[in-house]
Formats: structure tokens, sequence, C-alpha cells
């Protein structure tokens, strides 16, 4: 299967070219489109992805006009630079790519060329560059309508201490909730578990929960020993101070999180508790005692299709990164056909919303946002809230 991959990857490689140089000359009403993506090193089968994302796009465009020059992006900044002088030299000023925000000091040394990059790592338009992932912001802006439309008065807000903490709080600084309260919280599962004690007052609460019982075990009656019963069940006794948490986690440490509260009994029916996309992984609602978390994310149902339709054209599973691709062609294409002209970013700043694969997003006042839904996973499927 591997190497059936390589066989129609260097076909798809050479196909893109040798046509795009064949009549390039010939005509100057085309859409060029570069692709700066990994087909080496690491991340080579997400490049390849990409890759084959963006071909899909063309398909369902169906227009012959739009011709896409692929290059490797590589893992080190040699690599991209080399790529980015040979798209200027072929005259390519729109570029797909790259995957990540690693490299934007050179990529911003190109000013007379635009890159769509896939990154999330800002919403931002900065110089020449667009970053197309799903982006914090975006994500804050529909957790915070959700909380306010679900009435909830008090926010905790629980994120990392990691590399990305500084850009969590820019982006909380951006995106105002009421009434909150962030806490940065430890990877040391130890102090994770010290802080979190400390966050919902476990300690005192549990000293509740000790002396009522003690109470009730002194009585006969039976409304006392059903309570009794039902208590200890529990952890605790008493509420918490805040009615939504927010965690900005993924992976092991949204599940780290997640078992913390059960633990203190910071439950679902208590308390709206939210993450951000989790891009709907489900082994984090069979692995943690809490199952009904909301979290915001892309259009499922285009999201399905999207992986339909890339199964049956390719015969594997894409990575969800790749969507991202399909939409910047179909923005690019957007523009040309509504007759943009494409000088800079600054020309991407349009007033209409545009519907993507991945759902509405909109570029206005040199920022990208994404209207995002918000599901929660019940009854082992994933659910879109109508609130």
């Amino acid at each position: 299967m591997k190497n059936f991959f390589k066989i129609v990857l260097s076909y798809l490689l050479i196909s893109f070219n040798t046509f795009v140089f064949s009549i390039e000359n010939k005509d100057d009403n085309l859409l060029k489109i570069g692709v700066l993506a990994p087909f080496s090193g690491e991340y080579k089968e997400l490049g390849e992805t990409i890759l084959y994302s963006v071909n899909l796009a063309l398909h369902d465009i169906g227009d012959k006009s739009i011709k896409i020059y692929p290059k490797d992006s590589g893992e080190k900044k040699e690599r991209i630079i080399k790529s980015c002088e040979e798209f200027r030299d072929e005259g390519i000023k729109i570029i797909i790519g790259p995957i990540d925000s690693t490299f934007v000091n050179e990529l911003n040394n190109f000013k007379d060329l635009i890159f769509l990059s896939l990154s999330n790592i800002d919403s931002n338009v900065n110089n020449n560059v667009i970053m197309m992932g799903i982006n914090l912001e975006s994500q804050l802006i529909a957790i915070k309508e959700f909380i306010e439309k679900n009435k909830k008065k008090k926010t905790v807000i629980l994120y990392p201490d990691n590399i990305y903490a500084k850009h969590v709080e820019k982006n909380l600084n951006i995106v105002s909730f009421r009434n909150k309260k962030a806490y940065k919280y430890s990877n040391d599962p130890e102090k994770l578990t010290g802080q979190i004690e400390k966050l919902t007052n476990y300690k005192q609460r549990k000293i509740n929960l000790e002396k009522r019982i003690q109470k009730l075990e002194k009585s006969d009656l039976d409304k006392d020993l059903k309570e009794l019963n039902f208590l200890k069940q529990k952890h605790t006794l008493g509420n918490v101070n805040f009615d939504s948490v927010v965690i900005i986690d993924f992976e092991d440490g949204l599940k780290s999180i997640l078992t913390s509260l059960a633990y203190t009994d910071v439950l679902e029916k208590d308390v709206l508790i939210l993450s951000t996309n989790q891009w709907f992984d489900d082994s984090i609602f069979y692995e943690s005692s809490i199952k009904n978390f909301y979290f915001p994310s892309v259009n499922l149902k285009n999201l399905e299709k999207y992986k339909k339709d890339f199964f049956e054209s390719y015969n594997y599973k894409p990575n969800e990164v790749a969507i991202l691709s399909y939409d910047a062609v179909g923005l690019v294409y957007y523009l040309w056909t509504n007759k943009i002209k494409i000088n800079s970013v600054k020309d991407f700043n349009i007033k209409s919303e545009i519907k993507g694969k991945i759902g509405k997003f909109k570029i206005s006042n040199d920022k990208i946002i994404q209207k995002l839904d918000i599901y929660k996973f019940s009854n082992n499927a994933f659910v879109k809230s109508n609130l």
C-alpha cells in the first residue's frame, strides 16, 4: 500500500508541474497556487495528504484554469527558503502552507508572496501570512457565547503551564469572559491534584461530608439511612464556587483534568464543562469519568463528508488538518472568480462570510474568525448543541 501511495503521489507531482509548465506561456488567464508542504521528513505523510486534499478541491471546483505548483517545505528553514525562492522565480504569488508557524520569520522575508498557512497559532493576519487553522480566539468566542446562552455566571478557565501559556493568556485578554477566574495548572500529576483540590475547596467539602455521615450514622430514620447510603458514594458535600469550567487542553492533559474534576465531585449535572476543539476525539469520553462536556469545532457533517470523499478517492483516511488546505483553495478561487485582484493579504479582507468545508469563516480587519458549532458526546455519538 505504501509503495502504491508513493507512486500515486509522484504521479500527482509530475502531472501538476508538467501540465502547468506546458501551457503557462500560452494562457495568462490562470489562477496559479503554490502548495508548500512537507513531502520529506517526519511529517511527509501529512504533506502528501495535504496535496491530495488540494487535488480533491480542484476536482470539486472543476475549473481547469486553476494550476497547482507543489514544493517541499522539508524540516529545515533552508528548504523553506529555497522553495519560496523557486515560487518567486516561477511567478507564483499565492501559496497554501506551510503547516505550522515555526518558519514565520522566513516567510516574512518574502513580502511579495502570500501564504495561507495551516497553523492555528494566530487569528491576526500578519504581514504576508494568513493562518487558516482553527484558532483559539474563534474557539473562545464560541465557548463564551455558549456559556452566556446557558446563563452561567461564574466561569473558571484552566490551562496548562507550558510553552503556550502566554498564547492562551493573550487570547483570554482578547475574548473577555464575564466574572471569570483563570488558573494555570502544573503538568506534574501530584501538583495538579493539589491545585484542583484547592480550586474546588475539596478538603472542606470532604470534612462536610464526613461530619454529615457521622451524624446520619446515629439515626435509625429511613430518610436518614437513604441519605447515608447516597452520601457514602460521594467524595465531598457542598457546592463549588463556580457554575462553568473551560479547559484549554487536549488529549492526556484534558483527560487528567476531567479525572481530577470527577474525583473532587465537580460533575456535569451541576457545572457546565467545556474544552477547546478536540477534532471529535472520542477516546477522551471513553477514558474519562465525565461523559457530557462540550467543545467548539468545525461542522461535523461537512467533516464527515470530506473524509468520505477523500477515502473514496484515495482509499485512506485523511488527517483533519488537510481539510484546511481544501478550504484554502476554495477561498483563493472565490476571490479570483469575484474579480478581486490578490496583490497582498489586505485583499483577503472581504465583507462576505465564506462557507467552507470547516463551516463558515470571515476575514475582516486583518483577522480571521471561524464560526464554530458546539458539540457534546451523547449516547456514543457526537451531537450538535441547539443552544
